[in-house]
Parts: structure tokens; sequence; C-alpha cells
């Protein structure tokens, strides 16, 4: 089987581990080499310095081989020709066959920001694909990939994430109960027990 490159990109330190975190790992077990993209550090939501070491944690338990980082600041994501360059840089020396990213429809702007840019950025990759977040609207899966043997792999890099844990902003809700929620949602669609669901750029299937 033909080994690829996998990049994942996210606005925020868990935000891909959330995503698709589950399909990260599957990627990782047979031998695909994976690369993450996180355009911030994270620093609204704990200091930067301890969601960036976090985001190395997480990492080692996916599996991936390099954290690329933005430098941008938390919330101060714009949709600007230097943004579009940086992801093309990290594009450049990837050179992915597959990106993630997060969804466009999103009440987070950095979320936003971010996908309009990849868009952009990738318009010459073959196989782009947006995941949801807590924070997606209006998101309608039709690609979907069951993590039923990688979904607690996922959760242990999202647990990684120790600042952001219980920083759902509902009340007695955890990061984890809700990314299982999510993946247990995305299997019945998808009539597997836990998946995780994806809307297409473009993808192309090989025959």
């Amino acid at each position: 089987m033909k080994k690829i490159n996998i990049l994942a990109i996210g606005a925020h330190p868990d935000d891909i581990e959330f995503g698709c975190g589950g399909s990260l790992a599957k990627y990782s077990e047979r031998g695909h080499s994976l690369y993450l993209l996180v355009m911030t550090g994270g620093g609204l939501g704990a200091p930067a310095e301890t969601r960036m070491a976090e985001q190395q944690a997480s990492r080692q338990i996916l599996g991936a081989k390099e954290v690329f980082w933005g430098g941008y600041q938390d919330t101060h994501l714009g949709l600007d020709v230097e943004m579009i360059k940086k992801i093309e840089n990290v594009i450049g020396a990837v050179r992915p066959d597959f990106i993630f990213c997060s969804f466009p429809d999103d009440t987070h702007q950095d979320h936003r920001h971010l996908s309009q840019a990849v868009m952009s950025a990738t318009r010459y990759i073959r196989n782009v694909l947006f995941f949801e977040g807590p924070t997606t609207q209006n998101f309608n899966p039709q690609v979907y990939v069951d993590i039923s043997d990688t979904l607690e792999r996922k959760l242990e890099a999202l647990r990684a994430h120790q600042s952001q844990v219980m920083k759902t902003n509902i009340e007695n809700l955890s990061i984890i109960e809700m990314a299982r929620s999510f993946a247990n949602f995305r299997g019945s669609q998808g009539r597997v027990k836990f998946a995780e669901g994806f809307c297409a750029l473009r993808l192309f299937i090989n025959i």
C-alpha cells in the first residue's frame, strides 16, 4: 500500500483532535505520515506556552511527525494574503495527499477565516475535507470514517489538552463527553458505532 502524507490544519490547539483525531490515529496506525498546522497558540484559553506544550503531547499520542505553528494570536486570524501564504508554505513542505481543516460555517471567527484561507491555499490539492467542532453550524457530512477502533486514542489526545477539558462553556460537560457524543451521533448516521463526519471541498475516488 502506498504511504501518503496527511496535513491537518486547526486554528487552536485541540481543534484538530476534536474534529479528526480518530481518523488521524487510523492513518498513523497504517504507517502514513501525519503533520499538524496550528495557527495560534490558543492563548485566551490558557497561557500559550501551556497550550503549545499540550499540543506537542497530543501530537505524540496521535503519532504525528511535526507540528507547524502559524504564529498568530488567539482570535486574531484574519483572512489575508499573509495567512494564505503561510498555509501554502506548509503545504509545499509537507506535500500532502489529504488535507483536513475546520468547516467554514462556524460561530468562531478564527475557524471561519482559517477555512476560507485554506480554500484558497489548497486550490491545487485534490483531497480536502472539512471537519466539525463544538461551534460548527449547519454541518451535513457526506463522508464518514469509522473510528470505533481509534475513539479511545482520540479521547486520549484530547485529554492531553488538560487546560481545556472542562472549557466547553456548558456546565458540567467535558470536551471528552462532547467528543464521544459527536462520534456516537455521526456513527449512527454512518451505520457504525463511532464515526467522524466530513464535508468534502474535493475528494477523489481512485478506481
